[in-house]
């Protein structure tokens, strides 16, 4: 996903969180004006702390309607797929498509981010005590970001592990597309064994 649709994406949500705690506020102090009693406007939806939200009327009005039932489930069923959608949403960082290679010439060369991305993961792992490397490019196309996870065997020191990523795979990345920096977020992890018996 590129930069403009990641910042279109981020003010449409900014947008929708907005609007919703507006209208929650709204509704919750209308609520709490008419529970307290308050002196409220005529227009105002609940007159006083005897009043109920929906009247008996209003609940029973669509009630022998057979489509009635059908349509609250779904409408409700579609209303909470789209919050969790959305909840989902929220915790799912983008991930960079391309990056922008600069030729020398004054034009540029797009360097798709899943081939840098491989390819930094083969690097990863194919030193000494890696059992496994994740690579991920965030960031924008001129300026990309990697979050590496690093998957060590129990005997593979983090200290060695992180000084060849970052002096031979990273390095080797940051040449080949061209970049004055890549600055990078480095997780490591140890594969789990059990405890060996001594006799």
């Amino acid at each position: 996903m590129n930069a403009p649709v990641t910042a279109v994406l981020r003010r449409v949500n900014r947008g929708l969180l907005g609007l919703a705690g507006l209208l929650l506020v709204l509704a919750g102090g209308a609520v709490l004006a008419a529970g307290l009693d308050l002196s409220v406007p005529t227009w105002w939806p609940w007159a006083g702390p005897g009043d109920v939200l929906l009247s008996t009327a209003d609940r029973q009005r669509w009630r022998e309607e057979s489509w009635w039932w059908p349509t609250v489930i779904a409408a409700l069923g579609v209303i909470v797929l789209l919050a969790l959608w959305w909840l989902l949403a929220q915790f799912r960082r983008g991930r960079l498509a391309e990056i922008l290679v600069d030729t020398g010439d004054g034009d540029a060369a797009v360097l798709r981010g899943r081939a840098l991305a491989e390819v930094l993961e083969a690097d990863a792992a194919a030193q000494e005590g890696v059992v496994q490397a994740k690579v991920a490019l965030t960031g924008r196309r001129t300026a990309p970001r990697t979050r590496v996870a690093l998957l060590l065997e129990p005997y593979a020191s983090p200290g060695a592990a992180l000084g060849v990523l970052s002096g031979e795979a990273l390095a080797r990345a940051r040449a080949s597309a061209g970049l004055d920096a890549l600055p990078t977020e480095a997780r490591l992890r140890a594969v789990r064994h059990r405890a060996r018996r001594v006799t």
